[in-house]
């Protein structure tokens, strides 16, 4: 393995879960898994914030994103609600995942499931130079749908 390093509690009602880990060699996003006692069933239109039972602690610089898992979006239309969901560097408490179902059927989740992926990235902070102009640019104010889709 390479990479970064991240220290990560195992909370009490997540000791018997697998860890996050990549499916594949090349993987990007590790798996996190629903920590729940019983089972969760969400109703088509409905949310619901979903536990992990894990905390982590990243270094300064980084962020954890929390995203949908393709599968259970195109089988089932559940998705992250407020994708990707950023966990900063200073934040230690548990990872919760807000799924929401999109999909005409209610869907259940069981302790142990796949439920999103997550993945740590760099990130930069900014300061901001205020000036009464931006430089000109061949696309300008052009907004949404500007670039066409072809």
């Amino acid at each position: 393995m390479t990479g970064l390093s991240v220290d990560l509690k195992v909370l009490d009602h997540g000791r018997d879960l697998p860890l996050p880990a990549y499916a594949t060699a090349q993987a990007a996003a590790v798996d996190l898994v629903a920590a729940i006692e019983d089972v969760l069933v969400i109703e088509p239109g409905k949310r619901a914030m979903v536990e992990t039972g894990i905390a982590i602690a990243l270094p300064a610089g980084f962020e954890a994103q929390v995203r949908p898992r393709s599968g259970l979006a195109a089988k089932n239309g559940v998705t992250v609600l407020n994708s990707p969901g950023t966990i900063d560097a200073d934040y230690r408490g548990e990872i919760k995942v807000i799924l929401v179902n999109l999909g005409d059927a209610a869907f259940r989740i069981e302790r142990g499931m796949r439920i999103a992926q997550m993945v740590i990235a760099p990130v930069s902070q900014v300061g901001w130079n205020v000036v009464a102009d931006l430089t000109a640019t061949d696309r300008g104010e052009g907004g949404f749908g500007s670039t066409g889709v072809a």
